[in-house]
């Protein structure tokens, strides 16, 4: 028989708790009663004014973009000051009189960034709608053809190819557009379509060339698309001064005018400069934009671009990839080429036609993260600064060059975002989006 007095299991006569046993159970108890003492749960979700007030210091893409503007430009006004001499002059004393050093640094740098603005947003001393409307004509004049020349080199970038050949077939664009503009007698309409789709040919056949190289041969389409670059330079100036294609009323290298019916549409009139080819960049944005994100051969492309091999492996024809994406690189950098003779900048070929807008092109699209609508965006922003560009130069005496520094400054300060998280301390983003999404192995 079992003892009466001995504990039961389960019975609250237990046998005496060891004292580790013991410990355990009052640590427990004296952390269930902290808890308890303690305002629990979480707190109430924070409002979305609160959410946009603690993002806005940290390291996201637009605090990093509109940082690098401000750095570009503290940097330009720097610049500014040193390269005036009379401005420069007042530094030298300027422990006995501080305040003439300030005041001709800050007329100086407040009259060129104000002159910047009135040349290429809007200038509050217009007195009639075409002086209103001036500086957005010209700034979008110079952003049509920089938004093709971009949208050109991120398309390359996103299949995993340098395309630093834009310049080359813009040239081609242009020289192939030019032709079909003066050349072939077609009726408005029909002729102005011909002279634009001739473009994108001439870019899209400048542009196959280096990708069927890349993909049948494995050659570098960067020494491929640099030496095109050469090639196509020196086939305009040798064709410009050919019977037939040179203004037989001119000595000097220039072609035969693009007819009136091959000119695209302006569009505030004749008194202003811009035109309808805003209106296709814009539609070219959208195109390729649908083209990255909505259909297969974009996400080919993006496959490509990422990992060739498991591209590859999956069953995706890599030379196929490669040779489908330069040639619509080329067409739109054609396009972009073919602005410049069809629309407002000139309606002739010379040797300087083309300017540098395959170069700009480069810049642009890592400005705008290789993404569509962020290439438009720095378009309009490097169209602006051309168009203001000149307004300060005529009335502040501020050198073009300048700009340039900025638009390179800008680019400097977007492409390192460490540099401007560390300057101006920024949190970490939640989410990594500060890195450019350039190709695979460049």
């Amino acid at each position: 028989m079992s003892d009466p007095n001995s504990a039961q299991p389960g019975s609250p006569d237990k046998e005496p708790a060891s004292e580790e046993q013991a410990g355990r159970t009052a640590l427990g108890n004296t952390e269930r009663a902290e808890a308890a003492t303690t305002p629990g749960g979480p707190g109430p979700r924070p409002t979305l004014g609160r959410l946009f007030l603690e993002n806005l210091w940290a390291a996201n893409t637009f605090t990093v973009t509109l940082l690098s503007l401000v750095l570009a430009m503290v940097v330009g006004a720097v610049l500014m000051i040193i390269s005036d001499p009379e401005v420069l002059a007042t530094y030298g004393y300027i422990t006995a009189r501080p305040s003439d050093a300030i005041n001709a640094s800050w007329t100086l740098v407040s009259e060129a960034y104000a002159n910047l603005f009135k040349g290429s947003v809007f200038d509050p001393a217009a007195t009639t709608v075409n002086a209103a409307l001036s500086p957005i004509s010209e700034t979008l004049t110079y952003t049509a053809p920089l938004v093709f020349t971009g949208l050109s080199v991120a398309l390359a970038f996103r299949g995993g190819l340098f395309n630093i050949g834009a310049q080359g077939q813009a040239t081609m664009g242009v020289i192939l557009a030019a032709l079909a503009g003066f050349l072939l007698p077609l009726p408005p309409g029909l002729h102005l379509l011909v002279a634009v789709l001739a473009g994108a040919l001439g870019g899209a056949i400048w542009g196959f060339i280096p990708g069927i190289l890349k993909a049948r041969t494995g050659a570098h389409e960067v020494i491929n698309t640099i030496m095109l670059n050469y090639i196509a330079v020196y086939f305009l100036t040798w064709l410009i001064v050919q019977n037939g294609v040179q203004d037989p009323s001119r000595t000097d290298a220039i072609s035969r005018p693009v007819d009136a019916s091959a000119q695209l549409p302006r569009l505030f009139g004749d008194g202003l400069r811009a035109h309808a080819g805003i209106i296709l960049a814009v539609l070219a944005t959208w195109a390729v934009a649908w083209l990255l994100n909505r259909s297969t051969l974009g996400f080919e492309l993006r496959a490509v671009g990422a990992n060739p091999d498991a591209a590859r492996t999956a069953g995706i024809s890599v030379t196929r990839t490669y040779v489908l994406v330069m040639v619509f690189a080329g067409a739109l950098a054609g396009l972009g080429g073919s602005q410049m003779v069809l629309g407002t900048t000139a309606a002739a070929l010379t040797p300087l036609v083309v300017a540098q807008i395959g170069f700009d092109g480069i810049l642009v699209a890592l400005l705008g993260r290789v993404k569509p609508w962020g290439v438009a965006l720095a378009a309009l922003l490097f169209g602006a600064l051309q168009a203001g560009g000149n307004r300060m130069q005529s009335y502040s005496g501020i050198s073009l060059e300048l700009v340039t520094v900025l638009q390179a400054l800008i680019v400097i300060f977007i492409a390192a975002p460490a540099l401007v998280k560390a300057i101006f301390q920024l949190r970490a983003a939640r989410t990594a989006r500060l890195q450019t999404s350039l190709a695979k192995g460049w």
